[in-house]
């Protein structure tokens, strides 16, 4: 397995029951009061993460698909993405990032599985030359999507990618 494009993932909590149902309510009833509650926990994990995380100067949310942007009405992660840069007084530029294609959704997929799909997906359009940019995401799953978000913003000149998520489930063997 390759090391991930990724310099280092901050989670606010884990993926496991009652915080799984929160982050479900959010993205499937538009409860938004549960991105500012998940914005303001991933604000203090960043604010106490050991070792401390280096200076970010841009915020940027992982783009939601089109056919889940219908079906929603908003991208989960760019809800949490905005009030977290404003709870850290940081940048936050929804419009650098783009995802090309749909492709399959990942919810039924394995660990194995999912890490093939996202190659190429992501496509950075705005100057990130030498910054640190962070990228919000609700849940970090296999850190297959932050891993292609990742390369795509390397590739345009970023200095560091980190990952903030709401939630990251814990690790398992398939």
């Amino acid at each position: 397995m390759l090391a991930p494009a990724f310099d280092r993932v901050v989670a606010a909590l884990d993926y496991v029951p009652p915080v799984d149902q929160l982050i479900l309510q959010f993205k499937n009833a538009g409860k938004f009061h549960h991105a500012r509650f998940m914005a303001e926990l991933l604000a203090q994990a960043v604010r106490h993460a050991s070792p401390q995380v280096e200076r970010i100067t841009i915020v940027l949310p992982v783009p939601s698909s089109r056919q889940a942007l219908r079906r929603r009405g908003f991208n989960p992660a760019g809800e949490i993405a905005r009030q977290l840069a404003a709870r850290l007084g940081l940048a936050y530029r929804p419009g650098l990032l783009l995802r090309s294609g749909e492709g399959a959704s990942q919810k039924q997929l394995g660990r194995a599985a999912r890490t093939g799909p996202q190659a190429g997906r992501y496509q950075c359009v705005g100057p990130v030359e030498g910054a640190a940019v962070a990228v919000v995401d609700d849940v970090l799953t296999t850190g297959a999507t932050l891993h292609a978000v990742a390369v795509a913003l390397k590739k345009a000149g970023a200095a560091r990618v980190v990952g903030l998520v709401a939630a990251r489930t814990p690790y398992r063997q398939d």
